[in-house]
């Protein structure tokens, strides 16, 4: 078990989306919106 958490950690690569993906997340959280009603949230997706 010692051996698995002493392992050096992977060097990440840098990560460079595409500007459509990008855009693509940020109109996707500006039109939801979450409502929580006692224990229970709801997702509305305002399109």
């Amino acid at each position: 078990m010692a051996k698995i958490y002493s392992k050096k950690a992977t060097v990440t690569k840098d990560l460079k989306p595409k500007k459509e993906v990008v855009s693509f997340i940020l109109s996707y959280s500006e039109a939801l919106t979450i409502v929580k009603i006692d224990d229970k949230s709801f997702e509305i997706m305002a399109n």
